[in-house]
């Protein structure tokens, strides 16, 4: 990585990424590049990254071409990939309206947990379909200095454990990833949300991101939350056959949950591009001696 690569730098709900543009997939994008790109004194900082191909262009996304030209080569913060970033695809949308590449309007974007619908409002706001969740069944536990919660298993694409709990102070700094039981609920690592009521429909939360900490905000982990409370104040859509909605305050903004009765779940809230530039290739190489 000789050469000046060009990237920008933007936020869902202050859950913040590093974005690379790279349509055909030229970037060699390995754990300890991500890394140091997402380090937030020694790089450009954020909770993840955005790399933009086309799905023609990736391996992983060659079967996806057909319906979604553009694929979210999501990375988290310490290098893993992901198979799903909510926020980020809000953000990796305002993009590709930056960029020119679409409008206004519906469009598709290819992710590693499913083909999602996106909608770009004239008011600015970004509505994801985020597809349905599932439901594992069995209990889990999640603990935090020394106390424990029973957890709702909620997967949208990538797994949460959601905990309800009397004040968001009880999940601790969130430095280090909260323990879980059972431990075979989640082989690959969990997203862990904690969560009070604030009213009627209205809920805030904290969240621990696998391979990332605590982040300001994360887009399936409101999904999981706005799921399993629909599922505890027995409003359930496909039970009721009518819609469940959810405002869902995060420390980085508001997002609002939908679930329809279908199941399908829909996410509604702002993503900003604050910067672009280059990244200095000859920094990234030392970067990574």
């Amino acid at each position: 990585m000789s050469t000046r690569i060009a990237f920008l730098k933007g936020h869902g709900t202050e859950n913040d990424f590093v974005i690379l543009p790279d349509p055909e997939n030229a970037l060699e994008l390995t754990p300890p590049v991500v890394a140091a790109l997402c380090d937030r004194r020694a790089g450009i900082g954020g909770d993840g990254v955005l790399h933009v191909v086309r799905s023609a262009a990736h391996p992983e996304a060659k079967g996806m071409a057909a319906e979604a030209e553009w694929f979210m080569d999501y990375r988290n913060s310490d290098g893993s990939v992901a198979e799903m970033c909510g926020n980020g695809v809000r953000v990796f949308a305002r993009y590709l309206q930056r960029a020119g590449y679409v409008s206004e309007g519906d469009l598709v974007i290819g992710t590693r947990g499913g083909v999602k619908t996106i909608h770009i409002a004239k008011n600015g706001d970004i509505t994801v379909g985020m597809g349905r969740a599932r439901l594992p069944e069995g209990d889990v536990t999640v603990s935090v200095g020394g106390h424990d919660w029973p957890a709702r298993n909620v997967n949208m694409g990538n797994p949460h454990a959601v905990a309800f709990v009397d004040d968001l102070a009880h999940a601790g700094d969130l430095l280090a990833p909260p323990p879980f039981s059972p431990t075979t609920a989640y082989p690959e690592g969990v997203n862990v949300e904690f969560v009070v009521d604030r009213g009627p429909r209205h809920l805030a939360m904290r969240v621990h991101e696998r391979g990332s900490g605590e982040t300001r905000s994360c887009g399936t982990g409101a999904c999981a939350v706005a799921v399993a409370a629909a599922r505890r104040d027995a409003a359930d859509p496909a039970v009721t056959g009518t819609p469940a909605t959810y405002t869902v305050d995060l420390p980085g903004g508001r997002l609002v949950i939908t679930e329809q009765p279908d199941g399908e779940i829909e996410m509604t809230g702002p993503a900003v591009i604050v910067a672009e530039g280059e990244i200095d290739g000859a920094w990234l190489q030392e970067a990574l001696r």
